[in-house]
């Protein structure tokens, strides 16, 4: 028969809590998962802006050379843009959100191949990868869409009236999509080389077919109607809106572009969570 002795609670401390080494088998320190995001969130900006001389400056000269040569290139042809009366601030904000998109989906969809020697470990899982790149991507291009933009606001009249909760709500739509379409692609390009070829091959025009260049309004239907399918559409003419309040909206619906973010990142996180393993060992 087991003694009286063996039902006895373990001693408290005089703060009330176990001591360090009667704490239970297997349970995990506070805030691990933060701990793991943070440190990949380090090695991230040390290995992807730390070792390259200029480090963050050139993350902002990309888009401000893209930007400097649509607006040298479509200025000598035409008088004004075909919205308002600034090229800067109109491609601007259509390449901004552009580049929000491009930058997450690319980040993430490599997420599980460039973390892949840190998630042997048990306590970094796929999640704090895609989320720490997630973060950063979203911060850095949150920066570089403030200083470009405020450049432009500063320097030129651009006679444009910014509604801030409009063009938010269209970058974080950008985040949204590139994460959802990211995950997928993540498991996609990790399971099968040759789709990465496929998927840069089959997104080389999206730039032309996203209202970057041209507005939706000056596209003949049926063109138009065929180009509504295309989310970033929907992201780059929600950022126009919160520039010009005059141009022709109705066509822009972030509910679909909800949709097709929710979709592919469900799919995305399903097939990580079945195949994750699997691709670690590849």
């Amino acid at each position: 028969m087991p003694r009286s002795e063996d039902h006895i609670p373990a001693p408290l401390t005089p703060s009330g809590a176990r001591p360090e080494g009667l704490r239970e088998i297997g349970e995990l320190p506070k805030f691990a998962t933060a701990r793991a995001i943070l440190a990949l969130i380090l090695r991230e900006m040390t290995t992807t802006y730390g070792r390259s001389p200029g480090g963050y400056v050139w993350a902002v000269l990309e888009p401000t050379l893209a930007l400097l040569v649509l607006v040298a290139i479509f200025s000598l042809g035409f008088r004004t843009p075909p919205i308002g009366t600034n090229f800067a601030i109109y491609y601007a904000s259509g390449l901004l959100p552009f580049f929000m998109f491009t930058s997450v989906f690319g980040n993430i969809s490599q997420s599980i191949n460039f973390s892949s020697q840190l998630l042997a470990y048990p306590r970094v899982t796929f999640w704090d990868a895609v989320v720490a790149r997630l973060i950063l991507t979203v911060l850095t291009q949150l920066m570089i869409a403030y200083l470009i933009f405020s450049v432009i606001l500063l320097t030129a009249e651009t006679r444009t009236i910014l509604e801030l909760p409009v063009i938010l709500s269209a970058f974080a739509m950008a985040a949204i999509l590139g994460l959802g379409i990211g995950l997928l692609n993540c498991v996609l390009t990790s399971r099968y080389a040759i789709w990465h070829t496929v998927w840069s091959v089959l997104t080389r025009p999206l730039i032309l077919i996203s209202g970057v260049i041209l507005p939706p309004s000056s596209i003949p239907q049926p063109y138009r109607g065929w180009l509504e399918w295309n989310p970033l559409l929907h992201v780059v003419g929600q950022s126009r809106k919160g520039f010009y309040y005059s141009i022709d909206s109705a066509y822009v619906d972030l509910r679909y572009a909800i949709l097709v973010a929710a979709i592919c990142g469900f799919f995305g996180l399903l097939f990580l969570r079945r195949f994750f393993r699997d691709n670690l060992e590849r």
